[in-house]
């Protein structure tokens, strides 16, 4: 039997549900199939963690969970907490700590789902973001300077490195080689952005002749959101800066019919380190207790951990069940138009997990 060890991050928020969620339906999951099991080891970081000790997680945070064989993280974020502590106090602390420099995530229509394209539903479009996820804006390069006075200064620096650009561009046409379509679209803003994002220009340009069989075009990022709104069956993969891919893929995310369903992988694609998957959705304090939340996004995701580790039958497996869940439309939480709760939604995937067997 194959063994997995994970860590265990449920952070802030709806966090601790989906990820109690995910957790059951994968032991639901590794019951039925019987050849691979999952130890699950608890981490309580996050934001009630730095009330009680000044910061998100231990100072051998890292260390604790560099074993791991994957990080299922829920979320990072609370209202009482300035959101720069929380982020950069626990994901990107990961994230970056780990090189997860590949973020990757899914968009299309799940059966049964509305699109709020009119005229489009599912298997109308079927996207992949690929994020860069450990340079440009979020790199963490700048400073205040006069706080308080009329002259105050806060500068935020984009980053770009040449090596930085080509691993996420190899990453990018990598992944694109393997998908039917074989299509990639590069997103920047070298109209405006005319040092950082014209390297972006120049390295994909450089790397392109090497993968012959993939067709590569280029968008600026504003007309890139048109793009995915009224010509949405014309993009396969998207690759861009962590700034701007963030915020096309929650786009992405509400196209598909809602942030809740929709996942993510932190990849550290040379296994030198585990990577990190979590739903895309935030910690979502307004409904957190209400036992309302969508655990979709956290399913899916654990969909990617499991591919990432090899168990491609079962993560397979899983996504049937949940497309089963979605399609037949009596288990669909508030975001997606029903009534069903957190545990509604878990049960009723975990009985088309086990249909298989019956």
């Amino acid at each position: 039997m194959r063994n997995y060890k994970l860590a265990a991050i449920p952070g802030d928020g709806i966090g601790p549900e989906v990820i109690d969620a995910g957790i059951e339906v994968l032991k639901a999951l590794q019951a039925c199939r019987g050849d691979f099991q999952i130890s699950v080891q608890h981490f309580d970081w996050g934001s009630d963690y730095y009330r009680r000790n000044g910061r998100m997680m231990p100072e051998n945070g890292l260390d604790q969970i560099r074993n791991m064989d994957a990080i299922y993280f829920g979320s990072a974020g609370d209202p009482d907490v300035p959101d720069h502590i929380t982020l950069w106090g626990l994901r990107l602390a990961i994230c970056q700590g780990f090189d997860q420099y590949a973020n990757v995530r899914p968009a299309r229509v799940l059966p049964g789902v509305s699109c709020p394209l009119a005229g489009y539903g599912p298997g109308d479009f079927d996207w992949v973001i690929v994020r860069e996820n450990s340079e440009g804006e979020y790199a963490g390069v700048g400073g205040r300077a006069h706080q308080g006075h009329d002259a105050e200064v806060g500068m935020d620096v984009a980053v770009f490195t040449r090596s930085g650009v080509e691993r996420i561009a190899r990453f990018a046409f990598d992944l694109a080689r393997t998908r039917p379509r074989k299509l990639l679209t590069m997103v920047t803003k070298s109209n405006a952005q005319r040092h950082g994002m014209v390297m972006w220009d120049s390295v994909f340009e450089k790397v392109r002749p090497d993968y012959p069989d993939v067709t590569m075009d280029k968008m600026l990022v504003d007309a890139m959101t048109t793009r995915m709104v009224l010509n949405p069956k014309s993009i396969d993969v998207v690759v861009a800066s962590n700034l701007h891919a963030d915020v096309l893929s929650d786009l992405a995310a509400a196209l598909s019919g809602s942030l809740g369903i929709a996942p993510t992988a932190n990849l550290n694609p040379g296994g030198n380190f585990p990577s990190m998957f979590e739903p895309i959705h935030g910690s979502a304090f307004d409904i957190m207790g209400k036992g309302v939340a969508n655990p979709i996004g956290s399913f899916w995701s654990a969909v990617m951990m499991l591919e990432h580790l090899g168990e491609k039958a079962a993560a397979a497996r899983l996504m049937t069940a949940i497309e089963r869940v979605t399609a037949a439309g009596d288990a669909m939480p508030a975001d997606l138009g029903g009534t069903a709760t957190t545990g509604d939604v878990t049960a009723a995937v975990i009985a088309a997990i086990n249909q298989e067997n019956e």
